[in-house]
């Protein structure tokens, strides 16, 4: 029997998901299809019987405004959302604003994989000649983070993503879940994969193959020490969540015609 519940999710579809290039920082809006997926997922986790006591999000659009379209859906737009700079997608340093397909034309897939999905690989970090890096770093949002601007990420590693949301899950979330709320994450790509390789001890290699779909709710059953009674559940119907998973991995390849 699971001592706590956990709800976790890749925010829908964005406008730059759609455009296959690395978003990351960058502020996007959903787009149609993503707004669909997070009407979708509120729609199926509302006749899952879920009642949501918090959401947490990260300070990007496109995270926050999933969550406002579950809990629209189902009926809880009064639960409360905290939003962090720490739930962040991962920091994509130079490559920001890149055609991933492309990418893989002129660096080969392999590399693009691994700077896609391992742990410990850190793409070339962003320089102020970047045509984002001032949009970025001077974005409000993170005028009122609780690091110095200056000390903001310029590129991360996987691992760098889970060094800077493990502070916010042990000291934010984790004694909420422990109060007994049922919680709701509204995050990102990675964020979402750095916490799942945490709770369920994932290794450095395998993680590189752990890919999650856009606007899919992931159960996770945790014991009394947070430790995860399974594997996560992804909900709804697998035989589209897993096309929906082949999508975003086929993001990175080289598309036929160019092959």
């Amino acid at each position: 029997m699971a001592k706590y519940r956990l709800v976790l999710l890749r925010h829908g579809e964005g406008a730059w998901t759609k455009e296959n290039r690395f978003c990351s920082w960058v502020d996007q809006k959903l787009s149609s299809d993503g707004i669909k997926e997070a009407q979708n997922c509120g729609k199926h986790l509302k006749a899952l019987g879920f009642e949501f006591d918090l959401v947490f999000t990260s300070v990007l659009s496109r995270s926050i405004q999933t969550a406002w379209l579950i809990l629209e859906e189902m009926g809880q737009e009064w639960v409360p959302i905290q939003s962090s700079w720490r739930l962040n997608e991962r920091h994509y340093g130079a490559l920001i604003g890149l055609n991933r397909a492309e990418m893989a034309l002129n660096h080969g897939e392999e590399q693009v994989k691994i700077w896609r999905r391992s742990y410990d690989v850190t793409p070339p970090p962003i320089s102020e000649s970047h045509p984002y890096y001032e949009e970025i770093y001077n974005d409000r949002r993170y005028k009122c983070s609780d690091v110095a601007q200056e000390n903001l990420p310029k590129a991360e590693s996987l691992k760098d993503v889970l060094d800077r949301l493990l502070p916010y899950w042990n000291e934010k979330i984790v004694p909420e879940l422990k109060s007994g709320k049922m919680i709701l994450i509204s995050a990102h790509g990675n964020s979402s994969r750095a916490l799942l390789k945490h709770l369920e001890g994932i290794s450095d290699e395998d993680i590189i193959n752990v890919t999650l779909p856009t606007g899919v709710p992931i159960l996770l059953e945790l014991d009394e020490n947070l430790h995860p009674l399974g594997p996560h559940q992804f909900l709804g119907d697998q035989e589209a969540i897993q096309a929906a998973i082949k999508k975003v991995e086929d993001q990175g390849k080289v598309k036929s015609a160019e092959k």
